[in-house]
This record gives C-alpha cells, sequence and structure tokens, in this order.
C-alpha cells in the first residue's frame, strides 16, 4: 500500500514547483517533505523527481503517476469522510439537479431528524455515472442508466419531454403535436449524453429521428436560442414551466415522449438500509403514486 502522506508530498512538490514551497503548503519542514519523496522512490523503485541547484522537475514517470496519486488520495479522503463525516454524496443529471431535485434535498433536510447534509454535484449523466461506479457518489438521480450487478435502481419519476417554440412560431397555437408532423422539424441540440438521442430513436422509429441543427450544450442555451427564434427543440417540461409560465416560451405536449428518471445507490451490506436521501426519495415518489 503506497502511504498517503507520501503521496501527499509528491503531489504538494509536482504542484508548487520546489521542496520549500511544497512544506509551506503543507505546513511541514522541507526535511520532512524530502524524507517523505525519498521513502516513496524507495518503495515504487523509480526516481519520482530530479533534484537539482536549480531547483527540482518531475519525470516523466512522476507526471504518468500523477492522476493516478490524487485519485488515491481523493479516495482516502472519501474513506476517512465515510467514517467520520455526516454528509451523503448525491449525483444529479444536468437537468435533474437543475429543474426537480432542489425541493426534495429542502425537504429533506428541513423535515428529516438526522441527520448530516447533502452534497449535491451536478454533473453531466456519463460523468454522474462515472462518479458512481468509481465510488465517488453514494447515489444519484439520472436521465438513464444501465443496470449494474453492485447497484440498487428504481424509477423514480416519469418526465414527458415537450417541444418548445417561440410564442410567435406557426406551431405556436398547436395545443399539441404528433410523431408524424413532429420527425419533419430540425431540432436544436442540447446537452449530450442525456439519453434524448436513444430515446427518440425508439420513439420515432421506421419515421426516423428528426433532423439536428445547432448544438447548444445545455438546456439553458437551447431556452434561449428558441426564444430568439433561431429553431425548435425538445426538452423536459419541468425545465421550461418558468418561460411557459411568463409566456416566453409556448410548450407542445408530445403524445407518449417521456422520460423514466432513475434513482440508483450501491447496494448496501446485510440488512442495513439504503442512504438517508435515497430513502426520502422513495417515499416521496410511493406518495405522488
Amino acid at each position: 500500500m503506497l502511504n498517503p502522506v507520501w503521496l501527499k508530498s509528491l503531489v504538494a512538490i509536482v504542484q508548487t514547483g520546489s521542496f520549500q514551497s511544497a512544506a509551506r503548503a503543507l505546513g511541514l519542514a522541507q526535511p520532512t517533505v524530502s524524507q517523505h519523496l525519498q521513502k516513496l522512490e524507495e518503495q515504487v523503485g523509480v526516481t519520482l523527481v530530479q533534484r537539482s541547484r536549480s531547483g527540482c522537475q518531475p519525470t516523466t514517470r512522476a507526471l504518468a503517476f500523477m492522476p493516478h496519486a490524487t485519485a488515491l488520495l481523493d479516495m482516502h479522503a472519501r474513506a476517512l469522510e465515510a467514517l467520520h463525516g455526516n454528509s451523503e454524496r448525491v449525483g444529479a443529471s444536468s437537468n435533474i439537479g437543475t429543474y426537480l431535485l432542489q425541493p426534495f434535498v429542502r425537504s429533506y433536510l428541513t423535515t428529516a431528524n438526522e441527520r448530516g447534509e447533502v452534497d449535491l454535484r451536478i454533473a453531466a449523466n456519463p460523468d454522474v455515472a462515472d462518479q458512481l461506479l468509481a465510488g465517488q457518489l453514494d447515489a444519484a438521480i439520472m436521465e438513464w442508466w444501465l443496470p449494474h450487478p453492485d447497484f440498487e435502481h428504481r424509477l423514480w419519476r416519469v418526465e414527458p419531454l415537450v417541444l418548445i417554440v417561440s410564442p410567435d412560431h406557426p406551431l405556436a397555437e398547436a395545443g399539441c403535436i404528433e410523431r408524424d408532423r413532429l420527425v419533419d422539424l430540425p431540432m436544436l441540440g442540447g446537452e449530450p449524453g442525456s439519453g434524448t438521442g436513444r430515446l427518440l430513436t425508439e420513439y420515432f422509429g421506421e419515421l426516423g429521428v428528426p433532423r439536428s441543427g445547432m448544438q447548444l450544450g445545455s438546456t439553458e442555451a437551447v431556452k434561449q436560442a428558441v426564444r430568439a427564434g433561431l429553431g425548435v427543440s425538445l426538452v423536459m417540461a419541468s425545465a421550461v414551466q418558468d418561460e411557459v409560465r411568463s409566456g416566453a416560451l409556448v410548450a407542445l405536449p408530445i403524445p407518449g415522449l417521456e422520460k423514466r428518471l432513475q434513482l440508483i445507490w450501491r447496494k448496501p451490506p446485510g440488512n442495513l438500509h439504503p442512504p438517508g436521501f435515497v430513502r426520502h426519495l422513495l417515499e416521496e415518489a410511493d406518495l405522488a403514486g
């Protein structure tokens, strides 16, 4: 096992560029930092830092090792947090974390008698999945999830997709829009990796997926582009509630097109319960059902 104290000294040396600066950043004496590095180099059997009168430089092997060193330190910190901390790490896909989850975090923190804090981390769906698999999250709410034997998952919410158009668009008075008419509309694209593409492939089937226009990277960017009259797009209904209420956008229902949002958590050992926030979401889902 690599000593995390030694790893921390290596990372500080590489990041600050000198033993003296590393010692200052770590609150240690410079000879102590030098000793840590020496012991680490002896353990791994390679030179990690080249010393000279003009300073020090990480070796090629040290630079290749750095991502692993920082990952090990991060895992070490998370392990200690699991023992002594009182915070649940919850990941959420961007749209879920932005438009849907906040009220549930608030209700959990204000009504639960326990308990601790929720460390909410919002990211793109693939990044949330990677963090969950790497043990960086205790649970996640995602737009799509591929089943994994180490995790439990459950349908959390069914969220309809709507077509958003500007108020002066020819379709603004349509009321709703059917699949056959929708397929001919060029769409503005939002965040990649959200699972919308595979959902549309299943929904449209032999008709083919609507043509894609600009890829704008986020739902907020899509909404602004639609408001500006640059096109139309498909988004979760909850993402445009404020704009529809104010009249800035028109949302057209699409029969049968919806996302099935998933709640995922690592299987607890034995008969232990899932994390508290997961239980809160499950209870809320049961009440809503």
